[in-house]
């Protein structure tokens, strides 16, 4: 949900070229539970062709900022790693009924657009 909302705002805020997005987990569930599509879609987005991944020490060397939705990346980010890295602490939505899934969107959707709000009144503009 955070990846598809994130992506929204970078589209929308035209941040393309100064944000990149960076998705995956520590331990990846196997596929996109069926709650969390439906909760997406009721946003129009369309997550149901998605599949949770991994996150590589390697991609975590190489990016400026971790978000956690409830757990933390220290077993899995280099120790020489310098970046900042934020836990959200969420719920996790698998196996939860569709009324705690929308509050789980909400807040990931409302926490998504605080940071893209920080992030780009701290990055200059490309112009």
């Amino acid at each position: 949900m955070a990846t598809a909302f994130a992506e929204r705002e970078r589209d929308r805020r035209g941040a393309g070229d100064r944000i990149e997005i960076v998705t995956g987990g520590t331990q990846p569930a196997d596929h996109v539970h069926d709650m969390v599509v439906e909760a997406m879609a009721e946003v129009d987005i369309d997550i149901s062709d998605r599949t949770p991944r991994e996150v590589t020490p390697d991609e975590l060397q190489a990016v400026d900022l971790v978000v956690t939705m409830g757990c933390s990346a220290s077993d899995v980010c280099p120790a020489t790693w310098n970046g900042e890295s934020r836990d959200w602490g969420l719920d996790d939505p698998h196996e939860r009924p569709i009324e705690e899934v929308r509050e789980i969107r909400n807040e990931i959707e409302e926490r998504v657009v605080e940071l893209f709000n920080e992030l780009l009144s701290e990055t200059p503009s490309a112009e």
